[in-house]
């Protein structure tokens, strides 16, 4: 989602609560793929994929009825609103046993895993003597996260997002004193913002997807966004409407940029896209689809709204369309108007193409005019109706989810739909004050989310004392419509802590304490009590994860990784111009992860951490450095200048070789899994540039400067530092030392050209880490240590 004109997912203004606001080498291992789809029309491809997507039938036709549908209910619909004559009955725990035994292969076969016909709906009972623990659930996933609450509450360790501390877990694990029962105090737990695909990886394995999965279920989620392989149904079913499939692959943009062709913000940017890769990702999509309703989990998948290529009208009598302007600097596809029969004839196909690979599903994932969207003489209203009424013909009852951001969903949109069969996706809850979802939305029912993540920046913090204060004052609130959590941030995979505390909001049944929550967390995140541990987030707690709502749900970027200026208050455009919470607390924070004790230091749980607290001490201390260097250069103190500036590079030196030792922050993995989808050398060269791209100038140059986009997915990556952000800060210094020597201004730089070029590059980058990541940020420490910097210089 986005910033205040916050983010590439969506730009907005931070006004007020109703105006809104991974490793490569030269030559990637050839990935393991099944068979692709073959070139089929719908109803054959629903026979070659019975196997992958259960529930496919041939266009137009309706599901027939399956053994594992007449087994238990579909995911996503909650068994105490099924009609009260409605048995409970019997699932599968193979795909929950084998989640376990990925999450745990020392330890699963200690587990018994039972399904309770006679459990509550999201509900698990945990019990059992040492080495023979029994979890008993209504689904497959709930049976993984009452595996993840005995980790949590009893084993005292972490499955973190990312990091574990399961090598310090006995070889016989300890029993439960007495059965504790556990059911979700709301129906939907949703994640997976509409960019995560893009932002978190838009080429990545099913291995990766798979891992995502069962780690969204050991934290309790139940419906899951799945995006990847979505342009496949578009691409048939529009061939049927007048389009050449060229012409469709022209259209569709490359993987990275997808996530916002499905907003309806551009089109196009970063391929053209081959007919092997989409069949390949839609083969993808509907492996994650069939692994997500395996455990009872529901796909969340993109439904149809009206968005077509140019000139769909003039090929389509009686199609009527709109021009929906620019979104930073692209031309935004145009929108059908939903009432027409055209409309209804092409959702139809397009389900039908959807079902034929991804299956059948509970929930939809629609935002008819997102940021910015114009509606032409079209009545909101009607069109609403019309697109509720193409999703229930091909899937009767399904839930709508729309995102909550910006003025989105209007009144005019709520008016015309069933708002029972409809979920609002709050992308704003912790970010405003003065919030009223009831009033806003009119009692349409709604789920709590946050968005403490833009672009994938790899800062720390979020606003968790505000999730918790308002998850229990709003589900309180007499005629509440709060009925879930969203996790939303734009990318996930960072900030451990947060998806923790995020998704226990769901399951504790009492208020959480803040203190107590990150003094336990520290506890199970090594594996072990320690006081040092304890005392670092402590620190973390009152700092970076307190921060306040009013206009922010993100902390600061760092300036090394922003477009070099001497009055550079941020990286991205739409990110905080200033820190949010006092540095000195990371700083404390990092000297005391270093004197954890020497036996809790293995875990990759520990290295992320220290390396993560390290890497922000060092992002922080850019704040306080950049205006000194820019008091030396309007004083023309050469000798100042040149010192200072030698400062800034050797920091970026040290950061960069800091987080080359922890597999998580590397350009490599990102570059390589976006050529190891290319067929030849050509099409390696053009998805790098697309998975590039976005970390860099986002998109062309209208939407880099124009739109303001440029650096918007900043992260502080190894590669990408030395590569890009160190190089770009080296020639800016040089350019002022340059003009200082010489009494002159300095050279001017046209820094999309060179972002641009860094773009075109296909250079390799390391795949693995390197280096010793405890004395790397004993060394930060010591070089932080060695600065008079304080608090209170943070501007």
């Amino acid at each position: 989602m986005t910033h205040s004109k916050p983010n590439p997912t969506y730009p907005t203004t931070p006004t007020s609560p109703t105006s809104s606001a991974t490793p490569s080498t030269p030559t990637p291992p050839p990935r393991r793929r099944r068979a692709a789809l073959a070139v089929l029309p719908a109803a054959l491809l629903t026979l070659l994929c019975s196997g992958a997507a259960p529930g496919a039938t041939a266009p137009g036709a309706r599901p027939p009825a399956r053994a594992d549908v007449q087994e238990r209910a579909l995911p996503g619909v909650r068994e105490d609103a099924r009609p009260a004559a409605a048995p409970r009955r019997a699932f599968d725990v193979a795909p929950a046993r084998a989640a376990l035994e990925r999450l745990l292969p020392r330890h699963a076969d200690q587990f018994t895993l039972v399904a309770d016909e006679a459990a509550g709906a999201d509900t698990f009972t945990v019990s059992g003597t040492p080495g023979a623990l029994t979890v008993r659930g209504s689904t497959g996933a709930t049976l993984l996260t009452g595996v993840g609450w005995y980790l949590q509450h009893v084993a005292g360790a972490d499955i973190g997002w990312p990091g574990d501390s399961l090598g310090m877990l006995p070889a016989r694990l300890p029993g439960v004193p007495a059965p504790v029962t556990r059911s979700a105090l709301v129906p939907h737990r949703y994640a997976l913002n509409d960019t995560d695909d893009g932002y978190s990886g838009p080429y990545r394995s099913f291995e990766e997807h798979q891992r995502q999965i069962d780690l969204l279920a050991l934290h309790g989620i139940n419906e899951v966004f799945v995006q990847v392989g979505a342009e496949y149904p578009y691409y048939r079913a529009l061939q049927g409407f007048g389009y050449s499939a060229e012409e469709l692959r022209e259209w569709i943009p490359g993987p990275a940029h997808q996530s916002w062709w499905l907003l309806q913000n551009l089109s196009g940017f970063g391929g053209p896209v081959t007919e092997r890769l989409m069949r390949e990702r839609a083969e993808l999509g509907g492996r994650i689809a069939e692994q997500l309703r395996g455990l009872g989990m529901t796909p969340v998948l993109p439904g149809y709204f009206g968005t077509v290529p140019p000139e769909f009208a003039a090929r389509n009598p009686g199609a009527a369309t709109v021009a929906q302007g620019d979104w930073a600097g692209f031309d935004r596809p145009d929108w059908m108007d939903p009432s027409s029969q055209v409309f209804q004839r092409l959702a139809a196909s397009y389900y039908a193409e959807q079902r034929a690979v991804f299956g059948d599903s509970a929930m939809y994932r629609m935002s008819p005019l997102h940021e910015g969207g114009q509606t032409g003489s079209v009545d909101v209203k009607t069109a609403a109706g019309a697109i509720q009424r193409a999703l229930h013909a091909a899937h009767p009852g399904a839930l709508w989810a729309v995102l909550g951001w910006q003025d989105d969903p209007t009144a005019e949109l709520l008016a015309g739909v069933d708002t029972s069969k409809l979920l609002i996706l709050d992308g704003l809850s912790d970010r405003y004050n003065r919030l009223d979802r009831e009033a806003r939305w009119g009692g349409a029912p709604y789920a709590i989310g946050t968005i403490y993540n833009f672009g994938g920046h790899t800062t720390v913090g979020a606003n968790t004392s505000v999730w918790i204060d308002r998850f229990g004052a709003w589900r309180a609130k007499p005629n509440s419509a709060l009925k879930g959590i969203a996790y939303l941030p734009e990318a996930t995979g960072t900030n451990p802590a947060a998806f923790d505390l995020y998704t226990d909001l769901a399951w504790e049944p009492g208020p959480i304490d803040q203190k107590r929550w990150f003094a336990d967390f520290a506890a199970r995140r090594y594996g072990r009590p320690d006081a040092e541990a304890a005392a670092a987030w402590e620190e973390l707690r009152k700092g970076p994860y307190s921060t306040s709502s009013g206009l922010w749900s993100e902390s600061q970027d760092s300036l090394f990784t922003a477009r070099p200026s001497l009055t550079a208050a941020g990286a991205a455009y739409w990110s905080p111009k200033s820190m949010r919470y006092t540095a000195d607390s990371v700083r404390k924070a990092l000297d005391h992860l270093l004197k954890v004790k020497p036996e809790l230091r293995g875990s990759s749980a520990y290295r992320f951490d220290l390396v993560d607290t390290a890497r922000q001490a060092l992002a922080n201390q850019s704040r306080v450095l950049l205006p000194k260097i820019k008091t030396a250069y309007e004083a023309k103190d050469l000798a100042g200048f040149r010192n200072l500036t030698a400062q800034w590079r050797d920091g970026e030196r040290d950061l960069d070789a800091l987080v080359g030792s922890d597999p998580n922050f590397l350009l490599g993995g990102w570059l390589g899994a976006a050529r190891s989808w290319g067929a030849d050398e050509a099409e390696r060269d053009r998805y790098e540039y697309d998975a590039r791209s976005l970390l860099s100038v986002w998109g062309r140059r209208s939407t880099s400067e124009g739109g303001f986009l440029h650096d918007y997915a900043n992260r502080e990556w190894s590669g990408l530092i030395s590569e890009l952000y160190a190089r770009r800060w080296e020639v800016y210094f040089t350019s002022l030392e340059d003009a200082l020597v010489k009494g002159a201004a300095p050279v001017a730089i046209d820094w999309h050209d060179f972002e641009e070029d860094w773009a075109r590059r296909t250079t390799r980058h390391p795949s693995g880490p390197s280096g010793d990541p405890y004395a790397l940020a004993a060394g930060v420490a010591r070089g932080l240590a060695a600065t008079t910097a304080t608090a209170k210089d943070v501007n």
